[in-house]
């Protein structure tokens, strides 16, 4: 999955989007930051939280 920072003419603040490999968009910023490095680094974390809870999400085998 890819983060990227986009801004609108309409809504001029950068938000983040994260999207898969095929472009469909996962998970997108509710609000808006006044630098596209602090939307990126924000839509990172967000990124990484997604990570954690798909990795703690995994069945682990119930053979011993």
């Amino acid at each position: 999955m890819n983060v990227l920072a986009f801004s609108t003419p309409r809504h001029p603040d950068w938000r983040w989007r994260i999207v898969d490999y095929v472009g469909a968009t996962v998970a997108e910023s509710p609000g808006g930051f006044t630098t596209i490095g602090a939307a990126v680094a924000a839509g990172s974390e967000h990124l990484e939280r997604l990570a954690r809870q798909d990795r703690a999400h995994v069945n682990r085998s119930p053979w011993h």
